[in-house]
């Protein structure tokens, strides 16, 4: 491996975990409202239960915590992989198509952080993204 594709492929496994460690955050911060409005909006989330179907029954909130856990998850299984991988010396084809695989996985969620949500999942989103192209192009 090249000292190019080291740095590329490292920054990757460390923003990877980076970010799914700030995004797992989001498990154990509780949201404080600042207002009457905020409180009823919080309130309505965590407590209102729509019938979704086939008896499931499930608040927004606990969907959110589904959907963070999946992300948390996809960023967290990426780094690993990584890692073993670097760890077990794979051939550069293989490294190749290991990582245009993660370029356009990870270039599609960079896509609906910036269509759906704010600035700091689009940030460590983004710089996944960027060291996941990078690595890629130094292979």
């Amino acid at each position: 491996m090249s000292a190019n594709f080291t740095f590329w492929i490292w920054g990757l496994v460390i923003m990877q975990l980076l970010t799914a460690f700030f995004h797992s955050l989001s498990f154990v911060a509780k949201p404080k409202p600042k207002n009457e409005t905020e409180r009823q909006l919080i309130d309505l989330v965590s407590k209102y239960k729509p019938d979704m179907g086939g008896g499931i029954r499930r608040s927004f909130s606990q969907m959110f915590i589904g959907v963070s856990t999946c992300f948390t998850m996809v960023y967290t299984f990426g780094a690993v992989i990584n890692w073993y991988f670097v760890k077990s010396e794979l051939s550069s084809e293989t490294w190749k198509g290991l990582l245009l695989i993660e370029v356009i996985s990870y270039g599609i969620l960079f896509l609906l952080m910036i269509r759906f949500t704010f600035w700091p999942p689009i940030i460590v989103t983004g710089l996944v993204f960027i060291f996941s192209v990078g690595a890629y192009l130094a292979i």
